[in-house]
């Protein structure tokens, strides 16, 4: 914020005082710029660009109320959504209190402190509108989102394969016919739209679009994120320091790489001790073919809004877990859009339950004070219980008396292994004095038990997907049921 009010816009993606640099597209850079003319009100001196870790009393105030203000566009978003099934319990009662009170954004946005309610409120109007069959609204709030935070890009393949199919293609599925079946009106209008909104954001940059992207796309900060995402290469990274360690004390002889290390809480390039390195292409293309399947069954799908939302998911956790320098907060683009799903079907509801609770505890090293422990587990306990609550009433057969309603036995035990996990991080470490000598092993475990949750959680919801059948077609313009 302070960039965008300080400093010509020509300079606001070369300005490195602070190591937090505008890594944003320019459209959410505009949405600060507008935000620093609200915040000289407060304090101008937060808008000073060498005012480094400026925190007053006016400045924290604005911040929140900010937040506050913004996340009205995301209760819109869950309004729209909403508003797009039957009235009914589930739609008007536990779909908007799953969406507004996701504690994972809570967590993220009003004690982390950033921006994201704004975002997803974008995503859920664009669902909304894909929902209703709005589908040149859904690409331009889509494209709009591109241009506040490029992660969404991730979610483009699910948008670009549903619109072709369900939008821009006369008959059937057909890969042979596609080019005869076009209709290229509404291609060119898909196209039109979302061309034009990137050249209205980027045309102030036109002369300078490689350094802009370099910033969007800093491929040198290193595979892993500096809390240890919990994802693919959290398993990959354990097990190249548990191979390293095995191989030391077996006698055989390995130079320590000089390179940063993988636990020293840093972001920056690090490699392997045994492993082969993994560079930025190589998640990439990960990325890209374990996407292809979930692609190619929405293509065989027919249009009913479910199969767009599951390949929504499929995406956003394919990226999770295989994409470079990944943030813990991207595990929301899957849970969010899930929380939908969670009240349509009842599959879909246990795999939202089960990364629910995992995803959410995962955010915790976010919050690291100790001051917000009590804060972070009640809000967990509290979202967990109601989301647990209100699901098995919907689904009411489900019920086990010797597990969490709608979960099996195995993964019921593994969700109250977190509680074993929360306790060593938080007491037992401390308690056995280790917190000088391996001061991120409760991180790594961490990060490791719950990539376990994650990916079984993809696997399992993959799977489902994959072995689906077509819903019920929603007729035009009609609520979903």
């Amino acid at each position: 914020m302070a960039i965008t009010h300080s400093l010509p816009i020509k300079k606001w993606y070369f300005e490195n005082t602070s190591e937090w640099t505008l890594d944003y597209p320019p459209l959410f850079a505009y949405f600060e710029y507008f935000l620093s003319h609200i915040a000289s009100f407060f304090d101008k001196n937060m808008l000073v660009v060498e005012n480094l870790n400026y925190a007053s009393d006016e400045t924290i105030i604005f911040q929140r109320l900010s937040v506050i203000l913004t996340d009205l566009v995301y209760a819109y978003g869950t309004y729209r959504c909403c508003c797009s099934f039957q009235k009914s319990w589930r739609a008007d009662v536990v779909l908007p209190i799953l969406l507004i009170t996701n504690c994972g954004l809570i967590m993220v946005d009003h004690i982390h402190f950033q921006y994201n309610g704004i975002l997803y409120g974008i995503l859920l109007i664009s669902i909304s509108c894909m929902i209703r069959e709005e589908y040149e609204a859904s690409a331009f709030w889509f494209a709009f989102l591109l241009n506040m935070k490029h992660i969404y890009i991730y979610l483009a393949p699910a948008y670009f394969v549903y619109l072709l199919k369900n939008y821009c293609l006369k008959g059937g599925p057909n890969i042979k016919y596609i080019l005869p079946k076009l209709a290229i009106k509404k291609f060119l209008s898909l196209g039109t739209i979302v061309t034009i909104v990137f050249l209205i954001t980027f045309l102030p940059f036109y002369d300078q679009l490689g350094q802009v992207f370099s910033r969007m796309f800093p491929f040198k900060r290193g595979l892993c994120h500096a809390y240890w995402a919990p994802n693919f290469w959290a398993v990959y990274n354990s097990l190249d320091k548990f191979t390293y360690l095995c191989l030391s004390r077996a006698g055989f002889f390995l130079r320590k790489n000089p390179v940063a290390s993988m636990t020293g809480g840093l972001v920056q390039e690090f490699s392997h001790q045994v492993l082969p390195n993994i560079t930025p292409l190589m998640t990439i293309c990960l990325t890209g073919l374990t996407m292809l399947p979930a692609l190619a069954k929405l293509w065989t799908l027919n249009k009913h809004p479910s199969n767009f939302l599951r390949c929504i998911v499929l995406c956003a956790l394919s990226s999770f877990l295989f994409g470079w320098h990944v943030h813990e907060k991207a595990i929301l683009m899957a849970i969010i859009p899930l929380s939908i799903l969670a009240v349509m079907d009842m599959n879909d509801a246990k795999i939202f339950l089960l990364l629910g609770v995992v995803g959410h505890y995962s955010l915790f090293p976010l919050l690291f004070p100790t001051s917000l422990l009590l804060i972070k587990v009640l809000l967990l306990i509290l979202y967990s219980t109601y989301s647990f609550h209100s699901l098995s009433k919907i689904y009411p057969f489900t019920f086990c008396n010797y597990s969490f309603p709608l979960l099996n036995l195995w993964e019921s035990v593994y969700i109250l292994g977190l509680s074993v996990i929360f306790l060593y991080e938080n007491f037992v470490h401390h308690v056995l004095g280790m917190s000088d000598k391996l001061p991120y092993l409760p991180l790594l475990l961490t990060s490791l038990y719950c990539s376990v949750g994650i990916l079984y959680a993809w696997v399992l919801f993959y799977v489902r997907f994959l072995t689906r059948t077509n819903d019920v077609t929603v007729k035009s313009n009609k609520k979903i049921q």
